[in-house]
């Protein structure tokens, strides 16, 4: 029974907003900047790059397209967003600590469950960085083409093996005819295929990261903005060129190939969840937090349905489509249809807009990725060496290295349709569970103060759970395809590579801890019993 009681022990708010006192992140971040971080953290890769797999299905058709009904996915997958964004506001508003739903769930459902899920939140948003790196590199490579006649041909087109991992690599150059071992070098037998870019902008990312929150802000900033200016040249100039018969048929899969639509582009809604591993860093958490979550929320849905229009009015979904348009959809669908001068001048805006904003995105993805592991090490959870904090920026510098280090490994293995669908499962699993933590808190802790409350409790946060849990259970059943089982495989594996690190060391790392606690509460009694 003692292992049990310890398995659902629960740190108390108040514990966890004093370790947060003695954190020593700096307090620089107000609603502006949360605002800009969410969007600048959602709009990225979904929209400019998995858009088009959700639009027109995977290119090995085993995963259904949504077609012209991308809009209604977008639709479903933003309801399934805003039930868990409010019950993220309510707890980011009354623990305002780094962690996100790692902490929460801490507070309420106890310790190994706080585990699984920060082993979870490691999977997705270390995963999402990697997807979203790849997508990056996609998107530059794009772009350099557009300057064939000045760069280099090794520039212009570089090999596949220095711009792919290696399953991607082989399955470009087998659809060529190519035969894979005659391209890809090899040292000691071991083929060699490395996506450079991907490789190269991680450790551009991990380096203003390491020099302070804020700093990132300012960058973000201006990510943000030019990459909403490319967004609105795109929708303007595409309005120009909607064909309505590309709008039929609306659904051409049916509600198969909009839910699953959904699922895809739910990747397209992640990152309004990051904000709240920022909670140390806000000047007024209590206030600002929760406006700063639902705010970009709002402003990204208005712009993906703006998006979703313009994109399937201008490109037909329903059939075959070309390889260009599953891996950047926005900037090959507008060069379709312009000519001349401005067939080369507006993708290549589109395509600068679009790496910036993929690079605002990788910045929210690795700052969250370190915050959550930050309080999971003040959990005794990881080694301590991981909450050292750089001495002149105050930033947890060692473990910024590390997410980086890993994530540079994940871009040799991982492809962006693997990548997207495992941090899925990710999401909706933390998602769910600070759901249904929300719920728990009310009955366990109601007089708590909450500066933001989920309406209609427990109907808001039950919605958020049948809509996350059915599109998740959706996807497993209806993805056939190879990176969809891959994607499924791994997560069931990381959870148990989770449990498996947990019972060996997390277990024993925190009752260590509680007997040092104890025997620090024991000699400080018996100073105070002498004393007296």
């Amino acid at each position: 029974m003692t292992i049990i009681a310890n398995l659902l022990k629960r740190k108390n708010p108040d514990d966890a907003l004093a370790n947060a006192a003695k954190g020593g992140l700096e307090k620089t971040l107000g609603v502006w900047d949360l605002i800009i971080l969410g969007v600048g953290a959602i709009i990225g890769s979904g929209i400019f790059a998995v858009v088009g797999i959700a639009a027109a299905g995977s290119a090995d058709g085993t995963s259904p397209g949504a077609g012209p009904a991308l809009i209604v996915s977008m639709i479903v997958a933003a309801i399934a967003c805003i039930f868990s964004a409010m019950c993220y506001s309510e707890f980011a508003s009354m623990i305002p600590v780094a962690g996100g739903a790692y902490t929460y769930t801490f507070a309420t459902l106890g310790e190994f469950a706080a585990w699984i899920v920060g082993w979870i939140l490691m999977l997705e948003y270390i995963i999402a960085y990697i997807a979203v790196s790849c997508a990056w590199a996609n998107y530059v490579i794009q772009f350099l083409k557009g300057f064939g006649h000045i760069l280099p041909e090794w520039i212009v087109n570089p090999p596949v093996w220095l711009v792919s991992d290696y399953r991607s690599a082989v399955h470009s150059l087998s659809s060529q005819g190519i035969d894979p071992h005659s391209v890809i070098p090899s040292v000691f037998g071991i083929p060699v295929s490395v996506n450079l870019p991907a490789a190269l902008i991680i450790l551009f990312i991990t380096g203003i990261l390491i020099k302070g929150t804020k700093d990132s802000t300012k960058m973000a900033a201006f990510m943000v903005a030019l990459k909403l200016g490319i967004i609105g040249l795109f929708v303007v100039t595409g309005l120009f060129f909607i064909e309505p018969a590309n709008w039929t048929p609306f659904a051409p899969n049916g509600m198969s190939g909009i839910f699953m639509g959904a699922f895809i582009i739910f990747f397209a809604y992640i990152g309004f969840d990051a904000l709240a591993t920022t909670a140390e860093e806000c000047k007024n958490p209590q206030r600002d937090l929760p406006r700063g979550i639902i705010g970009s929320l709002i402003v990204t849905t208005i712009v993906y349905t703006l998006v979703a229009l313009v994109l399937t009015g201008i490109y037909p979904t329903q059939g075959h489509v070309d390889m260009g348009f599953l891996t950047a959809p926005v900037a090959f669908s507008i060069s379709n249809v312009l000519s001349g001068f401005w067939a080369k001048a507006v993708p290549g805006f589109i395509s600068v807009g679009v790496i910036a904003g993929l690079t605002s995105v990788l910045l929210v993805m690795h700052l969250a990725g370190t915050r959550i592991l930050y309080a999971m090490s003040r959990d005794n959870f990881l080694p301590k060496i991981f909450q050292k904090l750089h001495p002149k920026f105050s930033t947890p510098h060692i473990l910024t290295w590390a997410v980086g280090i890993v994530s540079i490994f994940g871009t040799l293995t991982l492809n962006l349709d693997a990548a997207a669908a495992l941090c899925n499962f990710g999401t909706f699993t933390s998602f769910i569970i600070v759901c249904v933590a929300v719920i728990i808190l009310r009955k366990i802790d109601p007089d708590r103060p909450r500066p933001f409350k989920v309406p209609f409790c427990p109907y808001f946060p039950l919605a958020g759970i049948f809509c996350c849990g059915g599109l998740m259970i959706f996807s497993m059943v209806t993805a056939t395809g190879e990176s969809s089982k891959l994607s499924t495989e791994l997560f069931i594996a990381w959870i148990f590579m989770g449990i498996i690190i947990y019972a060996t060391y997390g277990y024993r790392k925190n009752r260590e801890a509680e007997l040092d606690e104890n025997k620090e509460i024991a000699e400080k009694d018996e100073q105070t019993a002498i004393n007296i």
